[in-house]
């Protein structure tokens, strides 16, 4: 745990999201930056990216998964097991803090932008632009903290690896799928690198760019079929399906124990943290949310991860009855790559600022309606609930689409690596031959092995009775559950 910190410094550079930069200051030449990148090669060989072996002093899966539960809804918990026994794909969403405190364990490079911090497949998905495009990029930055590019990159082509596996592929084609994922990723980094600090800033991925960008016709067909559900996903079309009208006022329907009403003093509490978070947004979109008034609020059950975690469903209403809009609010704690970049210290005084701050680091195009929020005791981001969100069905995938899928989210998350700092460097590490996309490879099948035996560790550990289930929710690992 004290690798990473003793490399940040030297070759991260300084902490480039809390501290205000002098345009006086003396800046790093790319050239420079990319020799630095270049150097490490020698000092921390490309080979060290292909290292996975379970150390002796490993914790144990059931014992982290245990730890992370701690502070959530008891009642909720059996369902996120449940969740997460369901595949090996299904305990890999969930298990972010498990593969936090392997891959911490590994050597890196000290080359340290903002990353995701849970860069599985299925964190990639449309949503829509404040201009009303519907775009793709990352979408799940609950764990999302300055910490070692290589992370996300790992997290990624092993997420692709078991993904594969459950799709019946072969071994040859989860490789070929993960090989295809590092070199686009290689490629666009050192693209980007070249680029000025400002212009990459605007490189995005709408949903047009996207379908051509795909070269598999049934990826293809996947995408525009996801993309026209994901379109119909606004608040405007969730009003029948999560309301009904009760003595003429709205109302959200309960759904026991996945959507059910609060109490008065916790709802009370809620509103009062609402009118906080208008305070985090800008002075626009805080003029557009007061022409709407709070109708109903619920607790909303989302995710695999995030079960068991606080989460509200809010449900405004403006000048007419369908004019209507669905916030979200999340509960947010630290990441769980901090401690091993900046051991037990929590350097965020909010999480749910973080979350916030580090989304609109690493998309192009975020949600207006981001902001953050407390009450209760806990820290909360909120976000607009239904906003053409969707996601690319993974268990529809060949082949064939899966590799061409693979080098799509490649792409994306080197976008978003790039935006914050560090590019160069990156660029110059991996350099333009495929050793680095070979060494990801042998450790995306290598970890795609542990999360298959942690997977049956999980579900051994449910049969005797160490944690709980709820039965009936287990749901398809590949779908985004809420």
């Amino acid at each position: 745990m004290t690798q990473f910190a003793r490399v940040l410094t030297p070759l991260g550079g300084t902490d480039n999201v809390r501290s205000m930069v002098s345009l006086r200051s003396q800046v790093t030449t790319r050239a420079e930056r990319f020799a630095i990148g270049r150097t490490l090669r020698t000092t921390r060989p490309l080979s060290n990216l292909s290292l996975w072996e379970v150390t002796p002093g490993r914790t144990g899966v059931v014992d982290l998964v245990g730890r992370s539960h701690e502070g959530r809804v008891e009642s909720l918990i059996g369902i996120r097991v449940a969740r997460m026994i369901s595949s090996p794909y299904g305990f890999l969403r969930g298990s972010a803090v498990v593969m936090a405190d392997d891959v911490a364990r590994l050597p890196v490079t000290g080359i340290a932008p903002v990353v995701c911090g849970d860069a599985h497949l299925g964190n990639f998905g449309f949503y829509r632009s404040p201009e009303g495009a519907q775009v793709i990029d990352l979408n799940d930055f609950d764990e999302s903290h300055v910490g070692a590019w290589e992370w996300d990159v790992k997290r990624l082509t092993a997420s692709i690896w078991v993904a594969g596996r459950e799709n019946g592929l072969t071994e040859q084609q989860c490789a070929d799928a993960v090989t295809s994922c590092a070199t686009a990723y290689r490629d666009e980094v050192a693209r980007l690198a070249n680029l000025p600090l400002l212009t990459r800033s605007y490189e995005r991925m709408d949903v047009d760019h996207l379908t051509k960008k795909a070269n598999d016709r049934t990826l293809q067909d996947a995408i525009r079929r996801a993309a026209k559900a994901a379109r119909k996903r606004t608040s405007d079309r969730a009003l029948p399906r999560f309301t009904t009208e009760e003595d003429g006022r709205r109302r959200i329907v309960a759904e026991p124990p996945l959507i059910e009403p609060l109490g008065d003093a916790e709802a009370e509490d809620l509103a009062e943290g609402l009118d906080d978070y208008l305070m985090t947004l800008p002075a626009q979109w805080r003029r557009v949310l007061s022409g709407y008034t709070l109708v109903d609020v619920a607790h909303k059950v989302v995710g695999v991860g995030s079960v068991g975690l606080r989460a509200y469903v809010v449900l405004a209403e403006g000048t007419s009855p369908d004019d209507v809009i669905f916030l979200q609010l999340k509960q947010a704690r630290r990441s769980v790559l901090a401690r091993y970049v900046h051991g037990e210290h929590a350097w965020h005084a909010h999480q749910g600022q973080r979350v916030v701050e580090y989304q609109q680091a690493l998309q192009t195009v975020s949600d207006p309606l981001l902001g953050w929020t407390g009450f209760g005791g806990n820290q909360y981001y909120v976000r607009t609930f239904r906003n053409m969100k969707g996601t690319v069905p993974l268990d529809g995938l060949d082949a064939g689409a899966l590799s061409d899928y693979a080098r799509v989210v490649g792409l994306l998350l080197a976008k978003g690596h790039a935006r914050t700092s560090g590019a160069s460097m990156i660029a110059g590490y991996l350099g333009a031959d495929d050793e680095a996309a070979e060494a990801l490879a042998a450790f995306a099948r290598a970890y795609a092995d542990q999360t298959e035996a942690d997977h049956a560790t999980m579900v051994a550990a449910v049969k005797r009775g160490e944690l709980p289930l709820a039965e009936g929710h287990m749901g398809s690992a590949f779908r985004p559950g809420g």
